[in-house]
Parts: structure tokens; C-alpha cells; sequence
């Protein structure tokens, strides 16, 4: 990515780019770069050159676009790459690589029996609402995802969030009027590409200066929209009124940020296989969200909260509890514990002080009107798990003095555990369960009989591990336009 030549064909508006090589695009002009990600890839979808990605799915508020996500994605289609260049720089394309850089333009396959990746209509969600919206009001918006069966100890998984722009049409790549960008070099005027084009061979000259066209949605002709500041550039002043020449008002327009890849997350994790004595019994995951800090300091992100927080299983289905907390927290985020580290635990809460729903679940374990645990030498169980598990799940798996959960690492697996009394379990963590900023408390419905009648409940979707040959995994996202999976980084 570093020494191969970038797509000259780009839109990059007015953005002076320091260099010419594909970490340089107009979101990162100055090509600087985060780990091992390839700027140009990170900011154009769907790449037209190789990468170790799978697609898994788009959201999109505009369907049309869904069979130009699926037949151009990596899944099924062929990219081309330059092997063997002696060029100071890669060539993006088979004229120059052969020609120029003495190399093979190759042909890179799809990998066997991929699927085009999924493509729904994206959720509505307001602004800077922590995802909330209208898929299932009051939660956050979701994606389930069936991991593929394919066990690896490292996998990384990537959210990448696309915002586009109303005040141009980034997918016009016509001259046309509609979308003209046009780059003054000299005294020549050239047009350039419109934002999405995904045609590498394109070559033109780096523009130093570019506008683009909005007189399609005025009356304005392009000397008059020039004249008054109707142009796509960096912080602009118009004048509203033709009238007073004089009256300029200025925008907050920043060239780098309209039509852009606003977020792009990527996190580790392994698939393994179940264990033998199973038997293909459907195994539910129970994990942990958010972090350290009350709402306003963890913003975007969100408080902790157990995931699902309300999480129905069969009897004699299993449950496998694991979380990751961090050490590496802000250190003035507030929060219990030793500063700058998250950590939870699992502990039934004591007897219900009145009775709540309609009993057809079962017995009533424990009470979110409570703060004090169960006593758990007692006959209160959960789930039907030992004393052993119960002391696991509150104490972390540490004999000594461990109060505040300090002395337990960030990670914890309880592994796969049988469900073997029915009824509704109410748990807390005790930690994080600070009146004032934190309420970490959540309940397992466990149903007589072998099926769920429906996988979402009080707004939260279930995480459920079902196959026969193996286990794939469901799993709970925000909502985002681009999902992708890749078994390395390169």
C-alpha cells in the first residue's frame, strides 16, 4: 500500500495530498496511517485490488445499490495486482505494471465457496444516539451475524461506517453538468472522476485546485455560482443575496469529511470448535459491553451492561459465559476498581421483594429492585450450576483478597456451561453497579421445553451457536454499512 501508486482517478476536492502512492487520499492527505491499514482501501468500497477481507454484509439506506454490492464484492469477483514490479513505485494498473514496471498484472481468485455478502436496509437511528433506533426501540440497532464454520485462534472482525453527502451525487461519474468536478492546472480545465469510481487505469493529472459543481440545484449559472461561493471547497463564503453583495456568510464545510468512511473498527478474536460432550446441543453466548466511565466519558461508546441483557434459553440448552475488560481505560474515567481498568462478575441477586409478570417461566430468581447478592452457600442456585460455578462467575477464579475484582485479569471464560432449572434469573455485577452512573444488571429466561418462540426479546436478539457439523455464532452489532471478516492482517 505504501509503495503502490494510488487511483489518480479519485475525487480528492481541494485537498493538497502530500504524496502519490495509495496512503494518500483525500480523508488522509497527509498519509498518515494506523497499524496496517491501507488508507486508500479503508476509505473506497468495494477495493478494487486484492485484500484479506470477506464481505459479510452492507446496510444501506438505498437498496438499488444492493446488486452492485454483492456482484462487485471480493466474495465472487477477481481483483488484479501488480507481482514483481522494478518500478520505484507499483503500478495500479496491468498497461503500467507491464510496460513500465517489468511485472505480472495478476489475476487473484475469490476463495472457494464465498457467499456475496448480505444487503439490507439499514436501520433508521437518530444522530448521536449510540446507535439506538428503530429496529427494536429503546436498544441499539443490530446485525446478526452466523460465523462461518471455519475454527481459527485469530480472526479479526471490522465495522466500517460510511456517511454519504445530499450536496453532490457522489456516484455520477458523468460530465455532464450533474457532477463536474473540475481541476484548474494552469489554465486548463480537466474533469475528474466522480467520489466512488472504482476504475484504477484512469490517469490524470494531480490537481491542485478543484470545485465542484452545484449549479444543478440552483438557478445559478457556473460564473455566478463561482462569483458567490457556491463551491464545493474547504470553509467557504457565499452570499445568499445578489442583492448585497457585500453580506458574506461563511460554512463549515471541510472537503475531507462529506462522502467519507467516518469510523472504521476492527477487533481480534478465535472461533473454536465445541466441546465433544455437547452433542450439537445449542450453546447461547453471554458477554459483556461498554466501558469504564459514566455516560458522558464513555460517549460514544456506552456504560457496561451484560449482552444480551435479557438473554431466553431452553432447558438443557448451555450458556457460555466470557468477557474482556481493558487496563487501558482513561485514567479519569470514573468507575470502581484501580483506575483506568474494567472488570465484571456474575452474581445472582438476593430474593425478589414483590412478584413481577405472570409466572409462566418459571420460579422467580433474584430481583433488579435489588442490590445485595443472594447468599450463595445457600439452596439459591443458578441455573442449576455448582457452588464451584457460582464461585467462579462472583470471585473470578481468585482465592485471595479480591474485593473490588482487582486481582483478576481482563479476560474470563466460565466455558460452556448446561441450563438445567427453568425459571428467570436475575443477576448483577458488583463492581460496576455505582448509583449514580452505572447499573450493571441483566436476566436469563430459561423456558420449558426444546424451542424459543421467537429469537428477540424485550428489544434484544440472542446469541445462539447451532449446527450440525459445528457451531456458528449469532451475534448482536450496531448498526453500521459494512461488515467484513479477515483471518489475517497484512
Amino acid at each position: 500500500c505504501k509503495l503502490r501508486d494510488r487511483n489518480l482517478g479519485l475525487f480528492t476536492a481541494d485537498r493538497k495530498l502530500k504524496g502519490d502512492t495509495a496512503i494518500y487520499t483525500r480523508q488522509n492527505e497527509a498519509g498518515t496511517r494506523n497499524g496496517f491499514e491501507c488508507p486508500e482501501e479503508r476509505d473506497y468500497y468495494p477495493y478494487w485490488h486484492p485484500t484479506p477481507w470477506v464481505d459479510i454484509a452492507v446496510l444501506t439506506t438505498d437498496l438499488k445499490r444492493c446488486e452492485f454490492y454483492k456482484t462487485e464484492s471480493a466474495n465472487v469477483k477477481s481483483r488484479y495486482a501488480c507481482v514483481g514490479s522494478k518500478s520505484a513505485t507499483i503500478p495500479n494498473n496491468a498497461d503500467d505494471c507491464v510496460n513500465v514496471g517489468q511485472g505480472e498484472w495478476k489475476k487473484f481468485l475469490p476463495q472457494t465457496g464465498l457467499e456475496p455478502p448480505a444487503c439490507i436496509k439499514a436501520p433508521w437511528s437518530r444522530d448521536n444516539h449510540l446507535g439506538n433506533g428503530n429496529s427494536v426501540p429503546g436498544h441499539p440497532n443490530y446485525y446478526n451475524w452466523t460465523i462461518p464454520n471455519t475454527p481459527s485462534p485469530n480472526c479479526v472482525f471490522r465495522i466500517r461506517y460510511n456517511i454519504s453527502t445530499g450536496d453532490y451525487d457522489g456516484w455520477n461519474k458523468d460530465a455532464d453538468g450533474q457532477v463536474t468536478v473540475t481541476a484548474t492546472v494552469l489554465t486548463t480545465n480537466i474533469n475528474a472522476q466522480a467520489e466512488t469510481a472504482t476504475n484504477p487505469t484512469v490517469k490524470q493529472a494531480t490537481q491542485t485546485i478543484s470545485t465542484l459543481d452545484l449549479t444543478p440545484k440552483l438557478s445559478l449559472n457556473k460564473a455566478q455560482a463561482f462569483r458567490r461561493g457556491y463551491v464545493f471547497r474547504q470553509n467557504p463564503v457565499i452570499m445568499p443575496f445578489n442583492s448585497i453583495p457585500g453580506l458574506g456568510l461563511q460554512l463549515a464545510i471541510n472537503t475531507n469529511q462529506f462522502g467519507r468512511t467516518f469510523e472504521d473498527r476492527s477487533h481480534t478474536f478465535s472461533i473454536v470448535s465445541p466441546p465433544a460432550d455437547i452433542n450439537g446441543a445449542p450453546i447461547y453466548n453471554l458477554n459483556v459491553r461498554g466501558k469504564r466511565g459514566n455516560i458522558v466519558q464513555v460517549f460514544p461508546a456506552v456504560e457496561y451492561d451484560f449482552v444480551p441483557d435479557t438473554l431466553i434459553v431452553p432447558l438443557n440448552s448451555y450458556i457460555h459465559v466470557q468477557w474482556t475488560g481493558s487496563n487501558t481505560n482513561p485514567q479519569n474515567n470514573a468507575g470502581q476498581g484501580t483506575a483506568g481498568t474494567d472488570r465484571s462478575n456474575m452474581v445472582l441477586l438476593r430474593p425478589s421483594n414483590y412478584i413481577e409478570g405472570n409466572g409462566q417461566a418459571g420460579p422467580s430468581n433474584g430481583h433488579w429492585g435489588n442490590s445485595y447478592p443472594a447468599d450463595l452457600d445457600s439452596s439459591e442456585t443458578l441455573l442449576g450450576w455448582s457452588r464451584a460455578d457460582r464461585q467462579s462467575l462472583a470471585l473470578l477464579n481468585i482465592a485471595g483478597d479480591n474485593s473490588e475484582l482487582n486481582a483478576a485479569g481482563p479476560y474470563f471464560d466460565l466455558g460452556p456451561r448446561k441450563v438445567t432449572q427453568p425459571g428467570t434469573y436475575y443477576y448483577l455485577c458488583t463492581r460496576n453497579n455505582n448509583f449514580s452512573n452505572r447499573d450493571q444488571k441483566s436476566k436469563i429466561i430459561v423456558q420449558k421445553g426444546s424451542q424459543i418462540a421467537s429469537e428477540i426479546s424485550e428489544g434484544v436478539s440472542q446469541e445462539k451457536l447451532t449446527s450440525s457439523h459445528g457451531h456458528k455464532l449469532k451475534t448482536t452489532l450496531p448498526k453500521h454499512h459494512h461488515y467484513s471478516l479477515g483471518n489475517k492482517i497484512s
